[in-house]
Formats: structure tokens, C-alpha cells, sequence
């Protein structure tokens, strides 16, 4: 399971490289690393102030264009038609692409979204993003938006790993679903130190790091991983999650870690 397809015909790889937090003077650098590690999709944003070296390293990686998967994202000041067609312009621009992979709405943090959606419908008709997606959307978000669209989204970017699972099991659900992908932001964040004895067990067992094991369990719920790192033999170690499986066993106990803190905001409520 090296892909995903999505709902639009074509596919994203099963494992990403988030540049979230990753300093702009670092970026590519990270970026040219994790693709010569194998990785394919990229992911970024505009707030995240890091775009232009995202592209700069998609540009000098040596790779075709259309072998990497590029995402990034309108932020909430930019919602709305004329602002979110205008905000993908201005990030095509900044990173010196023709085109975006995906294209997703950062938050659902007001209600201009839907005519972002609309915008989003426009630029995926005109071929300058091929496929629309959101991020941070809970079911009652999801639904709103297909209500109002036949346009499903392609992929749902949310915060999941095991401390969320119950948590966000019903959004998982609903996307598999409409058959939305889900991409699994921050899987590693709280995975340190402190790493549970269990997990650590099974990386024991499979002769692989306590970061696959969960990687590997992002996987096997049916997300595509997007772990980030500024460490290369971290970078290339995260994406070496295809060559063992887990067990049923391995899979339900990692999920009774869930106890609900996040890493980010929930947003349940918003908009």
C-alpha cells in the first residue's frame, strides 16, 4: 500500500513530508533530503512561511514535476471566493509551480469557506490545483460542505495519531466512508521519551524504531502519514514503514492509548 487513489482519479502517496514548523532557512535543505529518501508528497502552507523553499526544492530536486505530490494551503484570511482564488495565484507564484497537486482550506474557521469551496471548484475545472481538499474539518464541517458541493474533497488533513483515536474515530469513519483520504498530521509529536512501554515492545519485536511502529499503525488505519523532521537519518528512518505489518494485536492495543489531548486546536465548533 505504497498509495492512495483518491476520489479524482489519480493517486498520493502513502507517506508525506510536513514542513510545519520547519524554519524557511532550513526548508530546503529538509525537503531535497526526504525526496531523495523516497518520499513523493510534499506538504506545506502558507502560513507556514516556508512555501517558496518548498518549491525551490521541487524545482532542483532532478525529479519530473509530476513525481512529486505538492500540497499546500489557503489560510483563514484568505476565505472566500475572489480571496482564495487570488491566495492559490499567490502561492503558485511564490513557489514557481504551474500547478498544485492539492489545495486545501487550513481551518473551518468561518463560514466564508463555502464560497472558498466554490473557489476551490474553479481552480480544480481550470487545472491549476488537481484535486480540492480541507483540513481540520469535523463531520459536522463535512457534511455542511456536501450539502452545499457535489465537489467531494479529494483528502481531510487532520491531527491523528494514537492519543486522538477515539477522538477522531468518527471523522475517520465518515471519511472512509464518502471516500475522502485522511491525512494524519503531527502522528509523531507526543511519541519522545516517554514513549509507551507497549509500543516500544512491538518495535522491539519487528526490529524497527517505536516512530515506524506508529507511522506504520497511521498507515494501517487507512491515513496517509505526514511525519516532519529537520534530522535526516530521521527523515529517512520515518519513511521506512513498508516492509512490516502489525498485527490485529499491535493495532488494538496501540489504539487504547487515546486520551484525548491534542497537539493543536479542536476544531469542533468553529465557523
Amino acid at each position: 500500500m505504497n498509495n492512495f487513489a483518491l476520489n479524482t482519479g489519480v493517486t498520493a502517496p502513502a507517506i508525506g513530508f510536513g514542513t510545519w514548523q520547519i524554519p524557511s532557512e532550513q526548508t530546503k535543505e529538509m525537503v531535497l533530503t526526504a525526496l531523495e529518501a523516497g518520499y513523493r508528497l510534499i506538504d506545506t502552507a502558507h502560513i507556514y512561511g516556508n512555501e517558496a523553499e518548498v518549491g525551490q526544492a521541487v524545482r532542483e530536486s532532478g525529479l519530473a514535476r509530476e513525481e512529486i505530490f505538492v500540497t499546500t494551503k489557503v489560510w483563514n484570511d484568505d476565505l472566500g471566493y475572489d480571496k482564495a482564488l487570488a491566495a492559490c495565484e499567490r502561492s503558485l507564484e511564490k513557489m514557481g509551480l504551474d500547478y498544485l497537486d492539492l489545495y486545501l482550506i487550513h481551518w473551518p474557521a468561518t463560514s466564508r469557506r463555502h464560497e472558498a469551496w466554490r473557489a476551490f471548484e474553479k481552480l480544480q475545472a481550470d487545472g491549476l490545483i488537481k484535486a480540492a481538499g480541507v483540513s481540520n474539518y469535523t463531520v459536522s464541517h463535512l457534511e455542511q460542505l456536501l450539502e452545499q458541493s457535489d465537489l467531494v474533497p479529494a483528502i481531510n488533513q487532520i491531527e491523528f495519531h494514537p492519543y486522538i483515536y477515539g477522538q477522531q474515530r468518527a471523522v475517520l469513519e465518515f471519511c472512509h466512508e464518502k471516500n475522502i483520504i485522511v491525512e494524519a498530521y503531527s502522528p509523531l509529536r507526543r511519541f519522545g521519551s516517554d514513549t509507551p512501554r507497549e509500543i516500544k515492545q512491538i518495535a522491539e519485536r519487528l526490529k524497527v524504531s517505536p516512530q515506524q511502529v506508529v507511522l506504520r499503525w497511521c498507515l494501517q488505519q487507512g491515513t496517509i502519514a505526514l511525519p516532519r523532521s529537520a534530522n535526516p537519518d530521521h527523515i529517512r528512518s520515518n519513511f521506512d514503514i513498508f516492509n512490516f505489518e502489525l498485527t490485529d494485536d499491535d493495532m488494538n492495543s496501540i489504539n487504547k492509548f487515546t486520551d484525548g489531548e491534542r497537539v493543536t486546536w479542536d476544531p469542533e465548533g468553529m465557523g
